[in-house]
């Protein structure tokens, strides 16, 4: 039976262990502190923290926005012993089984930001019951030059009733560089370090202060405006993770330019979409970039992409290039003369100080653009004011930002991870920020913890794929390094299987950091669902909780809310500030892609279940789910099956047609350094698989085909190109696409050599 409300759902935040037998309460508007203590279950040491208990439970209803985190402060049903499930206490325990409940330490939850469930459910029932008041009192920490009016935001979800529109702080006036720069500096944090730069090879570094990086902003927003860029003007950018890309990305905004961003590999086809789509008014690039031990002609490729562009209607006039002399010299770099213009021969020479252009918080800040279904990349627009807020909101609250943390994310500002939380949501705090130019693994696999120890990172934010290539490589590559710097760890991207979030934990954070385990979009700006550190406790692979002002329901195929522990479509009620307003050009699309499957809602695309405590696990995209006889089954859940299985080291599964199942499972597995493929093995792997999935399905859910991959597919930001696995997996491999975005090209190769094996 369905649940009515949320009560039954957060319950594990008073949990006590099976020796303690205790009641279950509620949670009402009239609170009472109760502490409660138990003992660890590994240490022995007794453990506190306070909860909230209403009075006069019985009589309570739950507000329905708040039925699926109410339950923070239940305890589980029937109280007394609960098998299989044990506490686990930052810096007391291993994580070591699935359903563990990892809590924060005491120490960790008296200093953080949101230190209680109490905290956090005060703050997002405020968020969800007054979200003009909530996001007000937030925006009027930053400069506007002139106030938003009386409407905070407006919005309309539903096509039924017109068109698809969203809105916020509209009519306030600011600028997203100015509160980024200026305003730190003003605030006396000019000598601060903004950026750490780390080059591809050992020994290149370099560093910027909040003052620096201002001046460098404004000289090369001072030569956009004198080439002609103006308000409302795009600028492609295709750079590699030098200092200059969050650079050029700040002078853009500046200037009120509209920058596009685009991942800096991407082949020359890919580039000229980019370029034919949004109409640049120039295009900055750098002559190469080295990854790894890879030189990549970036210049080469964008030459390709503006000769193609033009074949279409669309001609740049300048083609602004910085010389990367650890890459490639200037005299080896092909150039067209009155087009091409090298950046140190030109924008030292411009003033270090340029004027603000204030824009409409509604005012578009950036393109972004992401693949379609259709092969035409959709270009995500985030317009400037309820971006600004909520990214800067997201991140200090995320990873529990205090001032003196260094932070690094592993992210290329190609992708909206580096936009959100490389650039703007850190420097919009006042961070420090590590910017990294190279792979993880090289020179070798410790790479992540020599940066770790040398800069005393104290907050890890990176994807599942990077934690679980760098698991199958050896624990010796990170015990080597010290990391006692670090205080939080994120992850970002997909899913991270429980078997990784365990090897993250209690490996790499030496199992005292909480781990941040978020879930969003490209299009939705921020973080939508994730842990809030020392809020409460954690489950190995649960994104657990909303953000605040974010009403995530769970619909089934007709778009019917589901109730209490379930599964079905991810869809989010109401807007929220970092919501993209529109695909570039094409509204439309917009409308059909994400607001028409269920009116409404947006429609996020992913599969999520809910548990009986209301922690929320992501599945996956929807449409990786694999309809086999009947059974709807979620890549993602095999995944995490297969990886359960101590020598494999990753999965990837796709579906294929199949005469009798109408779709088989297709498990593309990577194993543990030397472990040697076998059939033994394969059907160990197999049964795993089976194990994982109750009753019936079991035999449903087992792989048809287990294909061995030395690595898969991925991007440098680490997702796993699952449409060139599907290519190979169905023997299509003429229709294999443009595999040039992937960080190694190679492994297409080596996988369709293993197709037989």
């Amino acid at each position: 039976m369905a649940q009515s409300h949320l009560l039954t759902h957060l319950r594990l935040f008073s949990y006590a262990p099976p020796a303690i037998a205790c009641q279950s309460p509620l949670l009402s508007s009239n609170l009472l502190f109760i502490n409660r203590s138990f003992s660890s279950p590994a240490s022995g040491r007794s453990f506190s923290f306070s909860m909230a208990t209403p009075d006069g439970a019985k009589k309570l209803k739950t507000s329905n926005y708040l039925r699926h985190v109410e339950s923070l402060a239940v305890l589980p049903s029937g109280a007394g012993k609960i098998s299989h499930l044990n506490a686990v206490i930052l810096g007391e325990a291993l994580a070591s089984e699935e359903n563990d409940l990892v809590f924060p330490s005491e120490e960790f939850s008296r200093q953080a930001l949101v230190p209680s469930p109490m905290k956090y459910m005060e703050m997002y029932r405020r968020s969800i019951e007054d979200p003009a008041g909530f996001w007000s009192e937030i925006a009027s920490e930053f400069y506007w030059k002139q106030k938003w009016g009386t409407t905070v935001y407006s919005e309309n979800l539903d096509v039924r009733k017109g068109p698809i529109k969203i809105e916020w702080f509209k009519g306030g006036i600011t600028n997203i560089c100015y509160n980024a720069l200026d305003r730190n500096i003003e605030a006396g944090n000019g000598d601060k370090i903004a950026i750490y730069w780390e080059g591809n090879d050992l020994g290149q570094d370099g560093s910027l202060t909040y003052s620096s990086l201002l001046e460098k902003v404004c000289q090369l927003a001072n030569y956009l405006k004198d080439i002609g860029v103006r308000k409302g003007d795009a600028v492609v950018i295709y750079l590699p993770m030098l200092m200059e890309l969050p650079i050029a990305m700040l002078a853009c905004a500046r200037i009120g330019a509209i920058h596009s961003v685009v991942f800096a590999g991407f082949s020359a086809d890919s580039l000229a979409q980019r370029i034919v789509d949004c109409k640049p008014k120039a295009v900055i690039t750098c002559n190469a970039v080295r990854r790894g031990p890879k030189v990549i002609h970036l210049k080469d490729i964008v030459d390709d992409a503006l000769a193609e562009s033009a074949k279409s209607g669309v001609s740049v006039d300048v083609c602004l290039t910085y010389e990367n002399q650890s890459a490639m010299n200037r005299h080896d770099t092909k150039w067209q003369k009155g087009r091409d213009i090298w950046w140190q021969d030109t924008i030292p020479e411009y003033p270090t100080t340029c004027e603000i252009e204030w824009v409409d918080a509604e005012d578009p800040l950036f393109l972004l653009y992401t693949s379609g279904s259709t092969g035409k990349p959709k270009g995500v627009l985030h317009t400037t004011g309820g971006y600004m807020i909520y990214t800067a909101t997201t991140f200090k609250y995320a990873f529990d930002y205090k001032p003196p943390d260094i932070y690094w994310c592993t992210a290329d500002c190609g992708w909206i991870t580096g936009h959100s939380y490389v650039t703007y949501g850190p420097l919009l705090n006042g961070a420090t920020v590590i910017v990294f130019e190279g792979v993880p693994s090289y020179p070798d696999p410790g790479r992540c913890w020599n940066i770790v120890d040398k800069y005393k990172v104290t907050l890890f934010y990176t994807a599942p794929t990077l934690v679980r290539s760098l698991m199958r490589e050896g624990d010796e590559y990170v015990t080597r390094y010290s990391r006692k710097s670090l205080r939080v760890l994120g992850s970002v991207g997909e899913p991270i299987n429980p078997s990784a979030w365990r090897w993250f934990f209690n490996i790499v954070g030496d199992s005292r950091c909480p781990i941040s385990d978020t879930w969003w979009q490209t299009e939705t700006g921020g973080f939508l669902i994730t842990p809030l550190p020392g809020a409460w406790p954690q489950k190995p692979g649960s994104a657990t909780f909303p953000f605040f002002g974010v009403q995530p329901v769970i619909v089934d195929e007709k778009g019917a809310e589901i109730e209490g522990e379930c599964s079905g479509y991810l869809c989010i009620k109401s807007s929220w500030p970092g919501a993209f307003r529109t695909l570039y050009g094409d509204h439309e699309r917009y409308e059909t892609t994400y607001f028409k499957p269920f009116p409404g809602y947006y429609f996020s695309g992913d599969g999520c279940s809910r548990d009986k405590d209301g922690y929320h696990w992501l599945t996956g995209r929807v449409d990786d789910v694999i309809n086999v006889s009947g059974h709807r089954i979620g890549t993602a859940e095999v995944e995490s099956a297969l990886v359960s299985h101590p020598q494999c080291a990753e999965a990837a599964v796709v579906g294929v047609e199949h005469e009798v199942k109408g779709q088989g499972i297709y498990a593309f597995v990577t194993l543990v350094d030397g472990v040697p493929y076998s059939e033994e093995l394969r059907k160990s792997l197999t049964l795993a698989v089976r194990k994982q999935f109750h009753c019936q399905i079991g035999p449903f859910a087992a792989p048809d085909k287990i294909h061995w991959a030395p690595g898969l597919p991925k991007t440098r930001s680490g997702k796993i190109m699952r449409r060139i696995l599907r290519k190979i997996a169905s023997r299509q491999l003429d229709e294999l696409g443009d595999t040039s975005t992937l960080a190694d090209p190679n492994v297409v190769d080596q996988l369709i050599a293993l197709s037989d094996c």
